[in-house]
């Protein structure tokens, strides 16, 4: 199916069959992807006296329990709700599915701390009147070892509070990054890109998203595709999500 779409006065084709999927799947016994020492994702059958929910076991169906953290394990869509005191729902936040976004591919700076950021000055490219509400960054090295990660205890790169004050200015309500989060592992509770993404705690962007540890395959250049934002309907602060691409071809 190929469908065809306006974006600034420009048409292109999208080709739905030809999905590029950014989710890291979660695999029960695997050690990663995860990240602030999250238990690791699990899957069990259910038991209930003699009924033990798995074929394989001599039920007639599996029938498993699930267990893991969606901040901790694997690609994962937030809401304000991760850093406020009121219920604020990612399933009521997240109003639409389909955005035209940009990916662009960044190496974090090393500051003298050692840390490893993506600052205001690696972002400037970025024009206002040219860039899309979704933004999807890329890190470099762009390593395999991302999609199995533990980033627990680790101090993975973030994002600098004046860089995300840029990415904000831009009018982006969408981030998505290869990340476990935005901000520095250790920040003594901070979180101070966290709160000026969603303008936190004034007139706070609700209908805004973070999504973190997705993995860009190289194969996927820099630039505009069609975003698919798959979540699951948790009324709850984040949900485990699969961000699918979908490659714009300019139209004559």
């Amino acid at each position: 199916m190929k469908i065809v779409l306006k974006h600034k006065r420009q048409a292109y084709s999208c080709d739905l069959s030809k999905p590029l999927d950014i989710s890291l799947p979660l695999k029960s016994g695997a050690k990663g992807p995860k990240c602030f020492y999250a238990p690791d994702f699990s899957i069990e059958p259910y038991v209930s006296g003699e009924f033990i929910g798995s074929v394989k076991a001599g039920a007639p169906v599996n029938f498993y329990n699930v267990q893991f953290n969606p901040h901790g394990n694997g690609t994962h869509t937030e809401c304000v709700g991760h850093i406020s005191k009121k219920m604020v729902s990612i399933n009521q936040s997240l109003e639409q599915y389909h955005y035209v976004s940009q990916v662009i591919s960044i190496k974090p700076e090393k500051l003298d701390n050692g840390d490893l950021v993506i600052l205001k000055e690696q972002l400037m490219d970025l024009k206002k009147s040219k860039v899309p509400k979704a933004l999807i960054i890329r890190t470099l090295p762009n390593v395999a070892t991302k999609r199995k990660k533990n980033y627990s205890g680790t101090n993975p790169p973030y994002i600098d509070y004046r860089a995300m004050e840029y990415i904000v200015g831009l009018g982006i309500e969408h981030l998505l990054l290869d990340l476990p989060s935005v901000d520095r592992e250790e920040d003594e509770g901070r979180l101070h890109a966290h709160k000026v993404f969603w303008n936190f705690p004034k007139k706070e962007r609700v209908h805004c998203t973070i999504t973190e540890m997705v993995f860009i395959d190289d194969h996927i250049v820099d630039g505009i595709y069609l975003l698919n934002m798959q979540i699951a309907p948790f009324e709850m602060d984040a949900t485990p999500s699969k961000p699918v691409l979908y490659k714009m071809n300019k139209r004559k």
